[in-house]
Formats: C-alpha cells, structure tokens, sequence
C-alpha cells in the first residue's frame, strides 16, 4: 500500500491490521502528540485495562509542517535503537510491540502513567536516588554492547553501516556544534544575554575547542547512541511501589562518541541545578552528574571482563574511561550554550520569572565546561567550577 499518514479514526483498524488488537470492542483514540518531530496516538480499551501507544515520524517536522520537510526513516535509526537497547537494558525502555518499516509507526508500551522528567523538575520535584544512576547505567550497557569491546568487528561494521543518519547527525553538528557561535538564522536568545553572545561568536578559543568537539562527533564510531538524551526524553514514576525509569525517543540514535549522550544528559542536569538555585529549591539537582557517572564508571568497569579483544587491558580501561569523561564535559558545555544562544531552548529557564542571571550562569558554565574539559577531573572539579560562578 505504501506509506500513509494516519488519523486518529484509522488507529483501530491499523491495531488489527497489525495484529495488536484482537477481538473485544473498539479502541478509544485519542493524539497526544506533544514533541517537534512526531504524531503520537493512545488506544484505550472501553474498560481501561488495555492501552497501547503508536508513534508515526511524519515526512516533516510536526510543529513546523510541510514547509519543513524531515525523511520519516529517522523512525527505522528509533527501531533500531531500542532493539539494541532491549538487549542489554529492556527494563529501561518502554516495551516495543512492533515496528512497521512501511509506515514508519512504532507500537509500543503506553506510558501515560509516568512522567516527562522534566516537566516534574520545573514543578519543583527532586530526581530521586535512582533516575540519574539507570540513565548512567543505560548508556554503559548501550555503548559496551555496541562497541568494539562488546561487540565482534564484523557485527560492528554491520551495525555502523545500517546506523547511518547523514540527515540527523547534519542537524546536531549545526544546531549544536556549530550555529550557536556564527550568526545564523536559527539562533535567538533573551536580550540580558546579548553581550554573552556576541563574545562567544567572537571567542577564538572557544570556536577552536567546539570545532574539535564537532570533529570527534563526526568521526568517532565508538558505539550506538541515544543522540538526542535529556530530561525531555526520560519518564519517571512509580509502578507497584517501585521506581521506574524509561528513556524515549531515540530517533537521533547513531553510531558516534559515547561521551555525547552522558554529555548531553550532564548539560540538562546542570540547567535544572540553575533553575532550581534561582528558585531557592535546589534539592539533589547538584548530584545528579556525579551519580550519572559513578553509575556508567561502574557498569562499563563490571562489563569490561566480558570483552571480546582481551588485548584492551586494565590499564586501557582507565584511560579509555577518562577521554569519556572529558569528551563529555566538553559535550555538556556544547548542549547548555545552544539551549540559550542557539535554537530550542529549555524551558527550565524561560519559565523562570526572570530567566537572565540563571541563563549568564549556566552560558558562563558551559564555556568553563569546553575550555576546562582537561582540567576537571572529577565531579567535585566541576562543582568547585559551578560554585566559582558565584
């Protein structure tokens, strides 16, 4: 048939086309599409004991329309991902029922229960002991079994070579690595931070040390990444009295450096740290990047007997784990700037009544982020580094 953009009134009859819906009455529908690039549908049992989610990729951007067009394959890189995910972490990913290639529509597990971490955050909730430390634990797990430490060469090519996303990728290295320090069209920002702007685009130092972070992102194959990880696409809550963690949404997911997603997952945290000290709440948000490494240190450190070139040693393991942690610094810094200087920008800090001296804060952080990467060693370096910002 071909690829069709579908409606809420077609969901129930393509649930059993698709053999997710069997017998029983009709489906309640309804669209929930809440992000830029997608359509999401909830089907709901007249009772309420059965429900399930479909997400479509639209051959555009949702929130823009046609005028901006977007190849809905991203959807085939968002399969693929949680496949490899289902491998090693199932229990940190919603539960995948089908993925229809044809119509780019993933099935899946309805998490409507839970919620968006982020919008628990600017309510003024705490991480809790246990988000920061699965999502580490998350990326370890994804980035072992997908590199070359866990994952036979051949298997590795294969992998890399069907994770290619010359579209996506083109989009992070100019919205995130690039635009923020140029003029272009997309970039936007309050105008108390007009000065900070301005000196950064004209910050030579700065420009050289993002251009080498840019490069590592378009050279370094390490391992199959989320590519798009923050605190928009995490969903927390609590099923029979245990926590639950759930990362969505990884349609940007690409073989590159495994020090993005930490990176990009460090710079969410570190602007919701500003939020909250603007608002006097600042709960656990300060711990949150030193228990999201502590975790990913100690799963990739408990895998690495498992290896399938023993010819990496101990000795390897540490210095492979510290060009981690400094690329992903680097990484952090790169994701605050563009979230205040570039486009999308959090609304960790434009819902504060006054966004300026939290948004100079976090500006000045993420450039002591890309210019000290090789300086910080540790997570008390880079709390002494938050606290040196007055």
């Amino acid at each position: 048939m071909g690829y069709r953009i579908l409606e809420t009134e077609d969901i129930p009859a393509y649930l059993r086309e698709r053999g997710h819906w069997d017998g029983g009455s009709e489906p309640e529908v309804r669209e929930v599409s809440d992000g830029n690039m997608n359509r999401v549908f909830l089907a709901t049992s007249a009772d309420g004991t059965r429900s399930l989610a479909v997400k479509q990729a639209l051959p555009w951007v949702r929130v823009a329309g046609p005028s901006w067009p977007m190849n809905p394959d991203r959807a085939d890189a968002e399969a693929r991902a949680y496949e490899q995910i289902a491998k090693v972490a199932p229990d940190k990913i919603p539960a995948i029922h089908g993925y229809d290639p044809e119509n780019h529509a993933l099935v899946m597990e309805d998490m409507s229960d839970l919620e968006v971490l982020r919008t628990l955050l600017n309510e003024g909730a705490s991480y809790g002991p246990h988000t920061s430390a699965r999502v580490g634990e998350l990326v370890a797990q994804l980035s072992f079994a997908t590199s070359d430490f866990g994952m036979p060469s051949a298997e590795r090519k294969a992998l890399i070579a069907a994770s290619v996303s010359p579209e996506l990728c083109k989009i992070t290295e100019d919205v995130v690595l690039s635009e923020p320090y140029v003029e272009h069209e997309h970039n936007h920002w309050h105008e108390g931070v007009d000065d900070l702007a301005v000196s950064f685009r004209a910050d030579t130092e700065l420009r050289t040390e993002v251009a080498d972070l840019r490069h590592r992102f378009m050279t370094s194959a390490q391992a199959l990444l989320h590519g798009d990880l923050h605190t928009g696409s995490i969903m927390v809550g609590e099923r029979e009295g245990a926590p639950v963690v759930r990362v969505f949404d990884p349609e940007f997911s690409f073989v590159g450096p495994i020090g993005f997603d930490l990176g990009l997952y460090w710079a969410n945290a570190l602007v919701s740290e500003e939020r909250a000290r603007a608002l006097g709440t600042s709960s656990d948000h300060a711990d949150q990047l030193g228990l999201s490494w502590e975790a990913f240190e100690t799963e990739f450190r408990r895998l690495w007997p498992t290896r399938v070139d023993t010819f990496f040693d101990d000795a390897y393991l540490d210095r492979f784990l510290r060009q981690v942690w400094t690329e992903s610094l680097g990484y952090a810094g790169t994701e605050i700037i563009r979230r205040i200087i570039g486009f999308a920008h959090l609304t960790d800090l434009t819902t504060l009544p006054d966004p300026v001296p939290a948004s100079r804060r976090a500006l000045l952080l993420g450039r002591e982020l890309i210019l000290r990467r090789e300086e910080l060693r540790s997570p008390d370096a880079v709390r002494e580094a938050v606290t040196s910002l007055g």
